[in-house]
This record gives structure tokens, C-alpha cells and sequence, in this order.
């Protein structure tokens, strides 16, 4: 690699004068996920949970055949079981957890959503992890997730960052850790780094109001992590992220909600390859806690714990599904070339 960075960067440096207004990174499509691609490009998790949730997670073959995995048109939906009185000595209530086959490290991850998961005791995540272990090490990264409820610090869109020990963010403050309200600097461990979106509308029921919606991640060895969201047919979008293009500029992207850099986190050390997941819970260590679950506004009846509202009603679970537009992965070109095509363009 060695000779490819010095090649580029020679070219570089006889690049930049005449090129000082060209984008910053430029980010070229690598792979699309959309409709039946889901069932080729990702494997479907069968065993326990492992935050302790009140689910039984099916394979593919099962999945299909009840009918908690299929397309809708062009799009992707996965959903939970809504029908069925759970017993109580099963695992849980049938839904469905995914994991890409292949993994990443850098570049820009894009996710169309029209629909997500909703509903007592509900616990929807998209997200991306290592496969190494043992947690945290290797990382985690959590691009969309909360919990159903009234109280806006469970049910706003969580960006959190998951690491061992030695990973931080600096304080808090606009320029460097977004727009949103930013919470731990310390990313270690399971409750790790994280930036609460201050607006109610890229999560639960208000998202789903507005048809949806986009979120954008951007991971970069050297820059750190960078989320954005833009509702369904926002004007503030840039269009070669609504369009679908296959080209990204970075310079169009604005202020970041959520921004993670790397001043004081080693990237490469504590973030390996990631897989993508998208998976959907029910109570566990976070819904089902005592503070959460009370926080909720959920009321079963006296006596229950929040597995036995899981368990006992089928159908506060109909709105528990994904309904996904497209998924879509970006590189990273090298930026001589980025520049070659921009000064292409211009003569």
C-alpha cells in the first residue's frame, strides 16, 4: 500500500493548486441492498439475545414462511410476530435479527427507511458491530435506536459509540459533537459514547408519521464518526444522497447531528471490520428495565412484568415491523482521482 499512498499523494500535491475548490472526499457507490438483496446479502440470526430480550429470533427459512420476512414492492420489510399469546416457557415473541455476510470499515453508510418498528416494550436497532470479541472490543456502532415511550430520553434517536477502555470524545459542544445533546464523553462499555437527536422526528411514531426517512453514517480512521438524518422528501437533503447517486460528495453534507472525532479515539485500535445489523427486541436489559418501563406511558395490568405484556398482547406488536427503501454502502476514492474527475468535468 505503501507505494499507492506515495503515488497519490505526488499526484496530489500537483493537483492542489489548481484544484483548491473541489470537494473535501468523494465517495463512490460499492454496494446496494433493496427488496429481495436482503435475502442474499444477509443471514438471519437464530439464537438468544444476547441483551436479554423477550424474543425468539427465527431463521430465514422460518421467517419467510410466517411471513416476518418479505418484500412489499421494492421494499424490505422484517417484522415480529403480532398474532400469537406467547407461552411462558418459550424464548420469546418471534421477530427477526439480520447480519450482513460481508463487512466494512471505511466509508458512508446510507439507510432509506419508510418504516420502523413501534409499540410497547418494542426495542428496534440498526447498527453496526464487530465479530470479534469479547464486547466491546472491537467496537459497536449505533446508528438508529430507542425505546417506545413518552419520555423523549428513551424515544429520540440515540448515535452511540461502543469501545473498551481508552476511547473518548471531547466535551461537549457544537463543533464537536453535533448538533444534538450529547451525553457520555467515556465510550466504553455498555453504555458508551452518545449523542441524543433533539428532534422527535428520526425515531418511532413521529418518523412513521413523515413516511420515514434517511440516516447517514460516515466512519473515517483518521476523522472519527459522523451521523446525519433528513425526513422523507426534505429539501434540506443533499440530492446525490435522495437521488440515489452513485457518487457522494462530502462538501455537500451539512452539519452532522451526531459527530464522534478521532482527536482522542484511535479508530483503527478500538473499531475493527464491522458487519451491518438491523434487528428488533422486546423488554430486556433496556426496554424492560424498571426506569424505562416506568418512563414508558405503558400500562399492562397489575402485577405484570414487561415480558408478560410481550408475551400476553399479540396484537400491540402490528406496528413492531421495518419497511426499508434501500440500503446502500460507499467508498472512499482516492482523492487524486475524486480530483481528476472533478477537473474532467470542469474542461
Amino acid at each position: 500500500m505503501l507505494h499507492l499512498i506515495s503515488r497519490c499523494s505526488s499526484y496530489l500535491i500537483f493537483a492542489l493548486p489548481l484544484l483548491n475548490s473541489v470537494l473535501a472526499a468523494t465517495y463512490t457507490l460499492s454496494k446496494t441492498w433493496k427488496g429481495n438483496d436482503f435475502f442474499q446479502g444477509f443471514t438471519w440470526w437464530e439464537w438468544d439475545d444476547p441483551t436479554q430480550g423477550r424474543v425468539n429470533y427465527v431463521n430465514q427459512e422460518t421467517a419467510i414462511a410466517r411471513n416476518l420476512s418479505y418484500v412489499n414492492g421494492d421494499n424490505f420489510i422484517m417484522r415480529a410476530d403480532s398474532t400469537n399469546v406467547v407461552d411462558p416457557s418459550a424464548r420469546g415473541r418471534d421477530s427477526v435479527r439480520i447480519h450482513s455476510k460481508e463487512t466494512y470499515t471505511d466509508g458512508i453508510l446510507i439507510i432509506d427507511v419508510k418504516h420502523m418498528p413501534v409499540g410497547c416494550g418494542t426495542w428496534p436497532a440498526f447498527w453496526t458491530c464487530t465479530r470479534n470479541g469479547p464486547w466491546p472490543t472491537g467496537g459497536e456502532v449505533d446508528i438508529i435506536e430507542g425505546i417506545y415511550g413518552i419520555n423523549q430520553q428513551y424515544s429520540n434517536n440515540l448515535f452511540t459509540l461502543h469501545s473498551d477502555a481508552g476511547c473518548n470524545m471531547p466535551p461537549a459542544s457544537g463543533q464537536n459533537r453535533g448538533t444534538g445533546t450529547s451525553l457520555l464523553n467515556d465510550c466504553t462499555g455498555g453504555v458508551g459514547c452518545g449523542v441524543r437527536d433533539t428532534s422527535s422526528k428520526s425515531f418511532g411514531e413521529e418518523f412513521n408519521k413523515g413516511q420515514g426517512g434517511i440516516f447517514v453514517m460516515r466512519r473515517s480512521h483518521t476523522r472519527g464518526f459522523s451521523f446525519w438524518f433528513w425526513p422523507h422528501n426534505s429539501p434540506k437533503a443533499p440530492s446525490d444522497i435522495t437521488t440515489g447517486s452513485n457518487v457522494i460528495m462530502e462538501s455537500n453534507l451539512n452539519a452532522p447531528i451526531a459527530n464522534f472525532p478521532a482527536d482522542q479515539c484511535d479508530i483503527n485500535r478500538h473499531f475493527d471490520d464491522h458487519e451491518i445489523i438491523i434487528n428488533l427486541t422486546f423488554a430486556g436489559s433496556w426496554a424492560g428495565a424498571t426506569p424505562q418501563w416506568s418512563a414508558s406511558g405503558c400500562a399492562g395490568s397489575v402485577g405484570w412484568t414487561p415480558d408478560d405484556y410481550v408475551d400476553k398482547n399479540p396484537q400491540a406488536f402490528s406496528e413492531a415491523y421495518w419497511e426499508i427503501r434501500s440500503l446502500k454502502w460507499y467508498t472512499p476514492v482516492c482523492a487524486v482521482k475524486a480530483r481528476k474527475r472533478a477537473l474532467d468535468s470542469i474542461f
